[in-house]
C-alpha cells in the first residue's frame, strides 16, 4: 500500500500551539473535552455508515453513496467514501507541488442528527446546512499546490483535504470524514469535525 508522507501525520506547531493557547473557550471546556466531543460527534456519524479501517491493498475502492468510509489514516483523523473514482492513469495522478482545484461543501458534524426510530417508523442521519463553493458557479474553484508544505494557500485547507489524491486520480470525488487535527489551519483550535463533499480538478496550466 502507498505510503503517506509524514508531511500527513504531523500538525504544524505554530497551529497545535494556538490551538492549546485557546483551550479555555465558551463553557469553560478544556481542549481534552473539546476533543472528546469531537470523537463522540465523529462516532455518532460514522455509526450509521459503513466503515472500512483498512485502505484495499490493491487501492480498488467500493464506489458509491453505500460504499464504506475508508479511515484512511492511523490515527483515525481522517475517513474517506468514493463517490467517483475517476480515470487512474499515470498522468492523471497528483505531483509533488502540482496546482489542483477543487469545489466542496461541507458539513458541521456536531450538528449531526444520527439515525433513529420514531412514531412513524424508521428515520436516516440529518446532516445540517452545509456551506461552500460546491453548487453556487458565482464561486471560484479553490486550490492547493499538492504536498507542498511551506506555500500558505496550500497549508491553509488542512492536510486532510489532500489524502485522497495519494490514492485517487484528480478528477474523483469523495466525502471525506475530516477531524479538526488535519482541517484547516485557522480552524484547529475550534475543534471542529467536518464531513466534506469534494470534487478535484486539475489545472490547465
Amino acid at each position: 500500500m502507498k505510503k503517506i508522507s509524514r508531511y500527513f501525520y504531523v500538525l504544524p506547531m505554530m497551529a497545535f500551539g494556538f490551538a492549546l493557547l485557546l483551550s479555555s473557550c465558551e463553557d469553560g471546556k478544556s481542549y481534552a473535552d473539546m476533543l472528546t466531543d469531537e470523537e463522540h460527534a465523529v462516532n455518532r456519524f460514522l455509526a450509521d455508515q459503513r466503515v472500512s479501517n483498512e485502505i484495499p491493498a490493491d487501492t480498488v475502492f467500493e464506489v458509491g453513496p453505500d460504499a464504506p468510509y475508508y479511515r484512511i489514516d492511523e490515527d483515525g483523523n481522517v475517513y474517506m467514501q468514493v463517490l467517483n473514482a475517476g480515470t487512474k492513469t499515470e498522468a492523471n495522478m497528483a505531483h509533488k507541488d502540482q496546482l489542483i482545484y477543487f469545489r466542496n461543501m461541507r458539513y458541521n458534524l456536531s450538528y449531526y442528527t444520527p439515525a433513529h426510530y420514531d412514531a412513524d417508523g424508521y428515520v436516516p442521519g440529518q446532516l445540517p446546512a452545509g456551506e461552500g463553493n460546491s453548487e453556487d458557479v458565482s464561486y471560484l474553484n479553490s486550490s492547493f499546490r499538492f504536498e507542498n508544505t511551506e506555500l500558505a494557500e496550500s497549508i491553509r485547507w488542512g492536510q486532510g483535504l489532500q489524502m485522497p489524491l495519494y490514492y485517487l486520480p484528480i478528477d474523483c470525488e469523495v466525502n471525506l470524514v475530516i477531524k479538526s487535527q488535519l482541517g484547516r489551519n485557522d480552524e484547529i483550535a475550534y475543534v471542529v469535525p467536518y464531513m466534506y463533499n469534494v470534487r478535484y480538478y486539475k489545472s490547465q496550466i
